[in-house]
């Protein structure tokens, strides 16, 4: 009762090494995954192939679990010699499994490697697999929604067996690289037939030539565009011979920056300026990398985990996504990530919180913080009955105001008003924030225009009378500004 497991190169028989070939000319009988290998025909032994379990077992997990169990099966009466194409341990599901039942079962296993598919692929391309190459399974990538690979080197994805495949493929590569990012596809690589197509990223599904010998080579896509790259640089910026600014500064220190930072991406969006945000994102960035290195330097914490981190409560808040949990609207997704939220804070070891209202952060504009704060009250029950209340207590907040006996007090007036209109704002379900820099960006447009019209005339605007700055204003206005 012995079980070897033989690779048979991709393709010739003249590939398969002889230690393979000595095996499979000993045995009586070998089992082989498929017979649409080309050099099965040539091998010196029968075999039996597994062809016929992909035409009755709808998906690929279950045919590898089948042929896997009937693999062992065979291998528990006497023994047995399965052969695979290429290399038994890559691009070779079924391997994997036979590997740990014969394992679990005490079969003794030998396993007898063959060239991959990749050999030959390398030689048609003309490159060194050392230099960055990395390898993925097509059939695990189409299925993803961002393909988990490093743009700034090359990268070949094995088993492109249909154009169907390819089609999903490339949804989720173009998820990274541009649509017209000229990609190859290498068919029947280590075959007298070998084929290598240069074509765009968003037309490999349209070539007439994939079959199951099919793979996808996607070169690097450069420009330093990786997240790793970006944290290389950030670790040379605070290594002893990096930059002696970035190396002295500290989680406090760099606080107002992310401030700033935070704030010019706002005002990019508020202007639709799509480069702005390009930049003024990867400043945000850059705050973030900075912290994740002052960690790593002080043995704090790595970018790892806040990655982990994040990743994790992501998935556990959104069961409607990952899990079984079914959502009627959004409005019910907002109700379970509350729900989630506590739930984390009760089992996690965060700090307690004494009120509901300390998960608003203290730093939040003050019109931000007043709307998300009467969101919380809200959602505890804490709330007017209906909009008309809210208005009868905005104007009792103005009358306090007018009749209010000193500044102070009415500092302090003004303070309620400004709440209670906030509040109404949120009762409208307008986001008081945006609506007031919304407000602020039309000022600053027509007071410009004004400016622009009375631009050398000679005198400061204060001399001008307020009737005709109007007028300019009504026009600025009528401009559509």
């Amino acid at each position: 009762m012995t079980l070897t497991i033989v690779g048979l190169g991709p393709g010739s028989a003249d590939d398969v090494t002889r230690k393979a070939w000595r095996a499979i000319e000993h045995a009586p009988l070998v089992y082989v995954r498929t017979a649409e290998h080309p050099c099965v025909k040539d091998l010196p032994a029968l075999s039996i192939s597994f062809d016929n379990v992909y035409d009755t077992i709808p998906d690929f997990e279950g045919v590898y679990n089948e042929i896997a169990a009937r693999v062992i099966d065979a291998a528990l009466v006497g023994d047995v010699v399965y052969a695979v194409p290429g290399h038994p341990l890559v691009a070779e599901a079924t391997v994997k499994r036979v590997i740990e039942a014969a394992i679990r079962e005490n079969i003794p296993f030998e396993v007898i490697d063959g060239i991959s598919f990749i050999e030959p692929i390398l030689t048609l391309l003309g490159i060194d697999a050392i230099e960055g190459f990395q390898l993925f399974d097509a059939i695990d990538v189409a299925t993803l929604h961002h393909p988990p690979i490093n743009p700034d080197f090359p990268a070949l994805l094995g088993q492109v067996y249909s154009r169907e495949l390819a089609s999903n493929l490339k949804l989720t590569l173009m998820n990274q690289y541009p649509d017209d990012f000229q990609v190859k596809l290498i068919h029947a690589a280590g075959t007298l037939d070998a084929i290598v197509e240069t074509v765009s990223l968003f037309e490999i599904d349209r070539s007439e030539h994939i079959k199951h010998l099919t793979a996808l080579y996607l070169p690097a896509l450069g420009g330093k565009s990786s997240f790793e790259e970006f944290q290389e640089v950030i670790a040379h910026l605070r290594a002893p011979e990096g930059c002696p600014w970035d190396r002295k500064q500290t989680h406090e220190s760099l606080r107002k920056y992310l401030l700033e930072e935070t704030h010019e991406v706002l005002e990019a969006i508020d202007e639709g300026d799509i480069q702005g945000m390009i930049e003024e994102l990867g400043d945000v960035l850059l705050q973030i990398g900075l912290h994740a290195q002052i960690a790593t330097d002080d043995g704090e914490f790595r970018m790892a985990d806040i990655i982990s981190a994040l990743n994790k409560k992501l998935i556990f808040r959104h069961p409607h996504v990952w899990g079984d949990v079914k959502v009627e609207n959004a409005e019910r997704v907002v109700q379970n990530w509350d729900a989630l939220k506590k739930q984390e804070q009760s089992e996690g070891n965060k700090k307690k919180r004494d009120s509901i209202l300390d998960g608003v952060p203290k730093g939040l504009p003050a019109l931000l913080q007043g709307y998300e704060y009467q969101e919380k009250a809200a959602k505890a029950g804490f709330d007017w009955w209906k909009i008309d209340d809210v208005l009868a207590k905005v104007r009792e907040e103005f009358d306090e105001v007018l009749t209010a006996t000193s500044e102070e007090h009415q500092a302090e007036e003004m303070g309620d008003l400004l709440f209670v209109v906030v509040n109404w704002a949120r009762w409208l379900k307008i986001e008081p924030e945006t609506a007031l820099r919304e407000a602020n960006a039309k000022f600053y447009r027509r007071f410009h225009y004004i400016e622009g019209k009375i631009a050398g005339a000679g005198k400061p605007m204060n001399e001008y009378p307020l009737p005709e700055l109007d007028a300019i204003w009504d026009e600025a206005k009528a401009k559509g500004l």
